[in-house]
């Protein structure tokens, strides 16, 4: 009965022992190397029957066999994702067969188990659980909120891909002008939630530079975020400016128009006298009745008589009866003279005179 206890005891605490050194934990950051140790007993004995074993655990429910010694050989490309990365990294046969895996992957992480046996004797080794480590992507950084003076708004920082947990930390790196700046009192984190930073009562104070670490085991990554102070401007202020420039807009347009009506009514003046056709002919009127030719004749012969005379040479009369119709005529000497001694339109212009239409009913009692 005591020996049934003790070998119970025994197997129960062998039984723990493996279990406690079966969770033993290897952690290694990714794209770096790693060694799993094992050493065996069978060092000083022949090697010809001498057998080797890795085996892998991974997210498969079965294990196999990534690395091997057997009958003198290593075979070593047992498994396709460890193809060309996994080799001994000792002398197997002197009691050191500890395996080495070079640039890790994520996809490496597993429980791999050592088993080496020697003529139908085994000595298991520790299972070693291997972690491989991936290290935060760089993270983004970004702000929430309007960066108004007196305005509350936050920071955030986000790593997508890394091994969890990943650590957040804010560090204010420089102020507003480029010195090494220091955390101010209305700084707040969230330990809940330290990937986001709280700016209270913003100022300028708490502008300038500021950079987030994301770290975990494997290592850490920083993204850099700037906060501006923007300046808040007065609503009256800017209706005031907005009225202002309307008013000066108008006063300019109704100063333009009044000019330009000015200027319209004044080339309207000068231009209508300019309307009349200087060089127009008045056309000659024929008499009406033989009364009017009469009248008119005598005071034509009237008015040749005259000017015959300042200019010194008689003009003969032509006696008239009431029958005669036919106006007086003059020699061509005589009209030549008379036609000197009146001005003709081209001295009445130099002498500043303005041509003037004479309507038709006027000239209709005027003789040629």
């Amino acid at each position: 009965m005591l020996l049934s206890s003790l070998t119970f005891v025994l197997l129960f605490g062998y039984a723990l022992l493996w279990t406690v050194i079966a969770q033993s934990v290897m952690k290694q950051a990714e794209q770096e190397d790693v060694v799993l140790p094992c050493q065996h007993r069978f060092g000083h004995l022949q090697s010809k029957n001498l057998d080797i074993e890795w085996l892998l655990q991974d997210s498969e429910p079965n294990q196999k066999v990534v690395i091997a010694y057997s009958s003198g050989a290593v075979y070593q490309n047992l498994s396709a994702k460890l193809r060309g990365r996994i080799s001994f990294a000792a002398d197997y046969l002197l009691g050191n067969a500890s395996i080495k895996i070079s640039s890790l992957h994520s996809t490496d992480s597993g429980l791999y188990t050592c088993k080496v046996k020697n003529e139908g004797i085994y000595d298991l080794k520790t299972a070693i659980n291997l972690v491989v480590l991936v290290k935060p992507s760089k993270p983004k950084c970004w702000t929430e909120g309007q960066s108004l003076q007196g305005n509350d708004i936050k920071l955030q920082c986000n790593s997508e891909n890394g091994t969890q947990p990943i650590l957040y930390r804010w560090i204010h790196v420089l102020d507003t002008e480029g010195q090494q700046a220091k955390f101010h009192p209305g700084f707040h984190i969230d330990l809940q939630t330290p990937e986001i930073l709280l700016l209270r009562n913003l100022s300028y104070a708490k502008a300038g530079q500021y950079e987030c670490k994301a770290s975990n085991e494997a290592g850490e990554k920083s993204c850099f975020v700037n906060v501006a102070i923007k300046h808040v401007r007065d609503p009256g202020i800017i209706a005031g400016t907005v009225i202002g420039v309307i008013g000066l807009l108008l006063i300019f347009l109704i100063v333009w128009f009044t000019l330009y009506r000015g200027k319209k009514h004044k080339y309207e003046e000068e231009e209508m006298p300019n309307e009349i056709r200087e060089d127009a002919e008045a056309p000659k009127a024929k008499l009406i009745n033989a009364q009017s030719s009469v009248g008119t004749a005598s005071t034509g012969s009237g008015s040749s008589s005259v000017k015959s005379a300042k200019n010194g040479t008689p003009c003969p009369q032509q006696p008239r009866t009431g029958e005669d119709k036919t106006p007086v005529a003059y020699t061509p000497a005589e009209e030549a003279k008379v036609d000197q001694s009146v001005p003709n339109q081209a001295h009445m212009k130099r002498m500043g005179a303005v041509p003037v239409m004479i309507p038709a009913q006027t000239r209709a009692f005027q003789t040629v």
